[in-house]
């Protein structure tokens, strides 16, 4: 497959976008797609759109290769059994389930090859299964639905929590809820379900819940959150002491005793006083963990900063690809979008994995930027799609993951990483106090530009 003409032609000039495409063929095989859906729909069946086809549109819409679903379906109308209109119907009455399902499924094989290419990130907790878990609300849609017409407030179709694992880089599970006014707190249920032995839970302060932590406790897991004050009652059983400093205060800890429902835990409280406030003038930062006291605290204050990747992967999803998108006004059809944006996610994960294993970490990392490689599927996939027989692809859908593995990896090798260099800017310029524009509310660039000119020259 990979020396055909063809195609061999844009493995020279784009072979990472082939990379992302042979991973998105093999993680989305249609079979595999539709047989989920068949066992975990509940209410929906496949009466003439197979789900497999609803994926594949949302799929060019999240990967911004087409600007709306009317324009996907119309891309790909002769190979949908159905009308536009049953694709709109379909897509909006997907159930919560089924998004989770299929999550989950690409999740696992996903995980599976880049375990087998050696590709995951630095092991930052050794001998801990980390799980980074937050919420994302998506933005306001437009008002196309009639029940929207006569509001001027922003209609949000829906939240979900996400769950990062962040030694492989891949989002591990999504819990979708259709009532953006939800509490988070009310879709930890679904979260509970997955904990096992030996997991590490990292989560804001939303996530301090007795009943979520003490579960996880229940399970020989561990947890690391910050403590929200009206979260339960406790009492310190020592002062708390210095530990030392990191990067950004100093570390003390205090041991505590809490009693849930009944039961008695020892718990680490462990205090980050900063030396600059947050955004919301906190001065101090307070984390609730039961780790094992063989766990420094200034460890455990590190490793509770390792919670922004997990809003990396929601900057990527918003700016790399388009995980809201603004015509889709029903929460089933805004979360299918969403999901799918991670679905795409994870296949770019992946990818970036088999970069790392043939150039390594060290190298990939820090210098290589998630947008551009984004930004180059969207570029040369309409390309490809059209040089390159659909049935060249079916040989990458059938592929093990040994095979797979080893086929990404001859890929990896021949991009060059010089074409999607980060670009760090400098620090920003302060800015200007704005003494003009209250009479008016546009100016003229040119004149301003005219005037600076003419400044310029006067003795």
């Amino acid at each position: 497959m990979l020396f055909h003409d063809v195609l061999e032609r844009f493995i020279r000039r784009s072979a990472w976008t082939v990379m992302v495409r042979c991973i998105l063929e093999n993680l989305l095989r249609p079979e595999n797609l539709d047989r989920m859906f068949a066992e975990v729909a509940e209410r929906q069946y496949t009466r003439q759109i197979l789900f497999s086809s609803l994926v594949e549109l949302m799929g060019l819409v999240v990967c911004k290769i087409r600007p709306s679903m009317r324009a996907a379906y119309l891309s790909r109308k002769e190979h949908i059994d159905g009308t536009l209109k049953s694709v709109y119907e379909k897509l909006n009455h997907v159930e919560p389930a089924t998004l989770t399902a299929l999550v989950r499924q690409t999740y696992r094989d996903a995980a599976a090859v880049v375990d087998q290419m050696g590709g995951g990130l630095t092991d930052w907790a050794p001998g801990y299964t980390v799980r980074i878990v937050d919420g994302n609300r998506l933005t306001g849609t437009d008002h196309r639905l009639a029940d929207l017409r006569s509001t001027k407030q922003a209609a949000l179709p829906g939240q979900s929590l996400v769950v990062l694992d962040p030694l492989r880089g891949l989002v591990s599970d999504v819990i979708p809820c259709e009532d953006a006014h939800a509490q988070e707190r009310s879709l930890l249920d679904a979260v509970m379900d997955t904990i096992r032995e030996r997991d590490l839970w990292i989560a804001d302060r939303n996530f301090c819940v007795g009943r979520f932590l003490f579960h996880i406790a229940a399970k020989s897991g561990y947890f690391l959150v910050r403590h929200h004050g009206q979260s339960f009652s406790w009492e310190a059983v020592d002062q708390r002491r210095e530990v030392g400093r990191v990067e950004t205060g100093t570390v003390f800890e205090q041991p505590i005793r809490v009693t849930y429902e009944g039961q008695t835990w020892r718990l680490r409280r462990v205090t980050l006083v900063l030396t600059q406030a947050t955004k919301e003038g906190d001065r101090e930062i307070h984390l609730l963990t039961n780790l094992p006291e063989d766990i420094d605290a200034c460890q455990v204050a590190q490793w509770y900063r390792q919670r922004w990747s997990l809003e990396g992967v929601f900057q990527d999803l918003t700016v790399s690809l388009q995980c809201e998108i603004n015509t889709l006004g029903y929460p089933p059809a805004a979360l299918f979008g969403f999901c799918t944006a991670v679905l795409a996610f994870n296949g770019l994960a992946v990818a970036k994995a088999a970069l790392r294993s043939v150039h390594g970490a060290e190298t990939v990392e820090p210098t290589v930027s998630d947008h551009q490689l984004a930004a180059e599927v969207a570029a040369v996939h309409e390309g490809m799609e059209i040089a390159v027989p659909e049935a060249m692809w079916v040989e990458v859908q059938t592929m093990t993951v040994r095979t797979l593995s080893q086929t990404l990896r001859q890929l990896a090798r021949r991009v060059d990483l010089s074409r999607f260099r980060k670009h760090k800017r400098g620090p920003k310029k302060p800015r200007p106090k704005r003494t003009s524009g209250a009479g008016s509310t546009h100016v003229s660039t040119a004149r301003l530009l005219n005037a600076r000119k003419t400044a310029s020259k006067t003795p």
